[in-house]
């Protein structure tokens, strides 16, 4: 099998513009995730971001529960953050070509 480079170079424009439309099909793209039989749920959208977080009354005071969901979001975002920064710090330069990061 021989591949020619020079159709792999040509080829790149069209994937990277099919790559950018997939990831803005996953960003609107949501999954719910749950624990404790459904007393917690989170709900991340394709690009790995919380977008909710649910806490039925039974798992904390029930005055609590707006101030704890901020906390978990926040939470989460801060370590989504620390994780983007070890992964530049492992991959250099590569880190360059993941829009993500």
């Amino acid at each position: 099998m021989n591949i020619n480079p020079f159709d792999l170079l040509k080829n790149a424009s069209a994937f990277q513009e099919q790559f950018a439309r997939m990831q803005e099909r996953l960003a609107s793209e949501t999954a719910t995730g749950s624990s404790g039989g459904g007393i917690v749920a989170v709900t991340l959208n394709g690009r790995f971001e919380l977008v909710s977080v649910r806490l039925d009354p039974v798992a904390v005071d029930g005055r609590d529960i707006p101030m704890l969901q901020d906390l978990i979001v926040a939470a989460h975002a801060d370590a989504v953050e620390r994780i983007k920064e070890l992964l530049k710090d492992r991959l250099g330069p590569m880190a360059g070509g993941f829009p993500a990061l």
